[in-house]
């Protein structure tokens, strides 16, 4: 029979283990293993069954053994001894308290998913995983960031496999009862709840739970309330679901109800207020509108308002493609802002001109999320070198007449969290040789370029290790592999030959990720004859672990999945390559460690960063990768190999991949397994062992989230922080004031003569110019603005490339004509084509570059030729 009515029975525990409930709800056990021996050591049959989720261990455990355990002396110190490092740990200070300057006072970090735990599932893939590593990696360094997201009441899909392969979706009810979360309350107890005003007088309330994430704050907002009525209810339903209009309502409680959180989680706990706001991706983008009209209302007008939010707001964008952003039809947004919806205070329009594409080559009837996040944000990142380098590329619309490499996009690279995502056994290595605290303080504090302590390790222990890891990461198959086939329809008769596959003594090649069709999924299979061989050679064989889910919309993935299933299918390889369902932290944990090589093989460079491959090098695994995202930042011969690149212009896509898998099997065939399965005089493969080594001591400090989350501290934080202090209400009036007046006269300037002390277009290196610019100011006064030289190596087609910018200095007061003279010394520090112009730019004291406000007056056609601005 079903029950009429779900509800959740706590378990009242004995008062000596009360603090067993403080652990659980706390979820740095998800990264503490003590704290998860404690748990495993209440009852190890619980433990498992309840998929190592200690608030559904608790729940389980038998009253008999709690008893028994409430008597038991020596779990009751371990108890003590693991709650007190707890308390410790929160109360403590870490990395960020020892620092000098005025760091923020706190931060607030929005995402629509957050990866922290598998008990807690509320991600889809690297975006959120990415976010959950942020958090803990806060945490770790005493950062006070706040985090904001949805609480989806099916998280996003669990994934099987039909008998032919096809994916197929399940999405469970979650129930926050059940999950590691607390309601956030009001003083007299009742929940806390936060509203949207939606078109025609209705209302969408949330309400707010708390996840605590090590000392860091996760804040999700959760729709599924009685107050609503049911198409309400359902915003929060699904992680990515609906349409355009579901999204939109998502979004728009994600960035404005997540403010209005943030505020009352302030109100009512004490925490300081944000002084940075960090918007994870453009989902969060409209927390500036609500920031705004919280400045209108007290008192701003809407251009001062945006000015001090934008000081104060940093935005990462994580797509290299626009196909990646949202974007919503500028009626659609229209209808959700104004007199009778949300924020009634701001004009729509104003509203709306913050995200339209009103640049060449946009769609000026859409509302594009990524644009308002960059307009209402002073600071902007990609997350690797590459990314931020194809961010500035592909937002360079927003700031017409400068060069790509000028936009005011910068980079930090991701990094993942190694507490998470370390196996214990790669640990306990490592803390053999330094000690368990300096292990620890590596792994979560960083800062150091190189861990020299790895090349002490003896061969035979490293060999060891990975024989181990990868002998775990078979059985794991094994386990999940039956499952997938019993969840396909299989009889116990027909699975046999499971015992048998994988092999804990053959290289082990791990691919895991979303299925989009640009990382694609089967380039492995081009040749399918070829692989086999791979598979099957009777002296150095190779296994494939591959995972991977498809968006529920993209049939285009699902077949792909479909395609590599039936190959693994087949009775002649399914021993040596084998597709798991279901892709999750809880397997990838597994995965990451277990492998000796991790394949990664995107369209390049549509990968903005892709951190899975970090996290399998910081167990000894290496990198077999396209030279995309972070691989293309640091690879080195040391710590893997990379996949050439067919990208020529004439290159069409079935060409380049026949080319590119072509040059993965190269690779297997005659680098990587000869490698793997050579020996030398000790009887190991010394020169994969180097590798290993040589991967965990150079490469493992860089793929770190806590050297990331530092990055955004020092880089963004702080400077965001400063910004948001120096623009009072008097300086934000100011500045909007004086963007305005600088754009009504920006019409009136100009560059109207250049002239140098060069009598020839030839000169030695180290000899300086004299440059004379004359200029019109129009309106403006010379305070307004900067003359720059600008001069470097120039192209074939005399662009400057790596330009050096110098300011000129204005000589004396205007003429006649009101144009001034600008003067200065222009050297000649490069041999080769050498050229240079001259630009005017804005300038105030609180602009964060001269870029910013998209403004430039540069030399006419006409001035140019006749200045003779190239040397040769």
């Amino acid at each position: 029979m079903k029950a009429i009515r779900r509800l959740t029975v706590r378990p009242v525990l004995p008062d000596p283990l009360r603090p067993l409930s403080d652990l659980a709800r706390n979820l740095r056990w998800s990264w503490h293993p003590e704290t998860r021996d404690l748990f495993q050591s209440v009852d190890p049959e619980c433990w498992t069954a309840s998929g190592r989720d200690p608030v559904r261990l608790l729940g389980t455990v038998p009253p008999a053994r709690l008893a028994e355990l409430a008597e038991d002396r020596r779990f009751l110190r371990r108890l003590t001894a693991v709650a007190d490092d707890l308390d410790h740990y929160m109360s403590g200070d870490r990395w960020y308290q020892a620092q000098s300057g005025r760091l923020p006072a706190a931060v607030a970090y929005f995402s629509p998913e957050f990866g922290i735990t598998a008990a807690l599932p509320q991600y889809s893939g690297g975006l959120g995983i990415l976010a959950g590593d942020h958090l803990k990696a806060a945490s770790d360094l005493g950062v006070p960031l706040v985090g904001v997201g949805l609480l989806y009441r099916h998280g996003y899909f669990r994934q099987s496999l039909s008998r032919d392969g096809w994916q197929q979706e399940h999405y469970p009810v979650l129930d926050p009862h059940e999950l590691p979360l607390a309601p956030l309350k009001e003083t007299d107890g009742t929940p806390s709840h936060v509203a949207l005003a939606l078109p025609g007088g209705r209302e969408l309330r949330a309400r707010v739970w708390l996840a605590q994430v090590g000392r860091v704050p996760l804040l999700l907002l959760d729709s599924d309330v009685e107050e609503n009525d049911p198409g309400e209810r359902g915003v929060t339903d699904r992680l990515y679901g609906g349409g355009s209009e579901h999204r939109l309502l998502q979004e728009m409680l994600l960035g404005i109800g997540g403010v209005r959180a943030v505020r009352t989680y302030c109100r009512l706990t004490g925490h300081a207020a944000p002084e940075v706001f960090h918007t994870n991706e453009g989902h969060a983008g409209f927390l500036g509108l609500e920031r705004i009209a919280e400045l209108c209302d007290e008192g701003l007008e809407f251009g001062a308002a945006l000015e001090a939010v934008r000081a104060g707001t940093v935005f990462t964008t994580h797509t290299p493609v626009p196909a990646g952003i949202d974007r919503f039809d500028r009626e659609l947004v229209g209808r959700h802002f104004g007199p009778d919806s949300e924020l009634p205070r701001i004009d729509v329009e104003r509203v709306l001109r913050l995200g339209m594409e009103t640049y060449p080559g946009g769609e000026p009837n859409l509302f594009n999320m990524a644009v308002m996040g960059l307009r209402l944000a002073q600071r902007a990142n990609g997350v690797s070198l590459l990314h931020g380098g194809v961010g500035r590329g592909m937002f360079a619309g927003l700031w017409p007449g400068f060069d790509a490499e000028e936009v005011p996009i910068t980079s930090v690279t991701n990094g993942v969290h190694a507490p998470t995502w370390v196996a214990p056994e790669v640990f306990r290595l490592g803390a053999r040789q330094i000690g368990v605290q300096r292990a620890e303080d590596a792994l979560a504090v960083g800062g150091s370029d190189r861990w020299d302590s790895v090349a002490d390790i003896p061969d035979q222990d490293i060999w060891e290790l990975r024989r181990t890891l990868r002998a775990q990461l078979v059985e794991e198959v094994r386990e999940r592999l039956r499952a997938s086939w019993r969840q396909r329809g299989a009889g116990t008769a027909e699975l046999g030959w499971i015992d048998d596959a994988l092999d804990p003594d053959v290289l082990t090649i791990g691919f895991a990720r979303r299925v989009p069709s640009y990382k694609r999924l089967t380039l492995m299979l081009r040749d399918r004859d070829r692989l086999m061989e791979l598979l099957l050679h009777p002296e150095r064989p190779i296994q494939i672990v591959v995972a991977g889910k498809a968006h529920p919309a993209d049939d285009g993935g699902k077949r792909l999945v479909q395609e590599l299933v039936r190959f693994a299918d087949d009775p002649r390889v399914r021993h040596r390559i084998v597709f798991l369902p279901d892709y999750g932290m809880a397997m990838a944990q597994k995965l990451y460690p277990g492998c000796d090589i991790w394949l990664n093989n995107p369209l390049r460079p549509l990968e903005a960063c892709g951190t899975s491959g970090m996290k399998a090098a910081l167990n000894g695994c290496l990198n077999l990768s396209v030279l995309d995202g972070w691989w293309d930042e640091w690879y080195q011969p040391d710590f893997g190999w990379a996949i050439p690149t067919a990208d020529g212009a004439g290159t069409d896509p079935d060409r380049r991949d026949a080319i590119e898998a072509n040059a993965l099997y190269d690779l297997l065939e005659q680098r990587i397994t000869p490698r793997f399965y050579e020996r030398g005089a000790s009887g190991l493969p010394d020169r994969w062992l180097e590798m290993v080594r040589r991967t965990l001591s150079l490469l493992g400090p860089k793929v770190l989230a806590c050297r990331m989350v530092r990055e955004y501290v020092e880089r963004l934080y702080a400077p965001a922080a400063e910004a948001h202090r120096a623009m009072d209400p008097d300086s934000a009036r100011g500045l909007a004031e004086w963007k305005a007046r600088v754009r009504a006269a920006w019409p009136g300037v100009s560059v109207d003569h250049v002239e140098t002390s060069a009598a020839t277009a030839a000169a030695e290196l180290g000899a300086t110019l004299a440059l004379r610019v004359r200029v019109r100011l129009g309106d403006l006064a010379p305070e307004d603005v900067e003359v720059q030289a600008v001069s470097g190596r120039v192209d074939s087609e005399d662009r400057i490339t790596d330009a050096a910018k110098v300011p000129l200095k204005p000589v004396g007061g205007p003429d006649l004509e009101g144009r001034w003279v600008y003067e200065g010394p222009l050297a000649l520090d490069r041999t080769g084509p050498f050229g240079y112009t001259v630009r005017v730019l804005p300038a105030h004291r609180l602009l964060a570059s001269g870029v910013e406000t998209g403004l430039v007056a540069v030399p006419s056609g006409d001035l140019v030729e006749a200045a003779g601005l190239l040397m040769r």
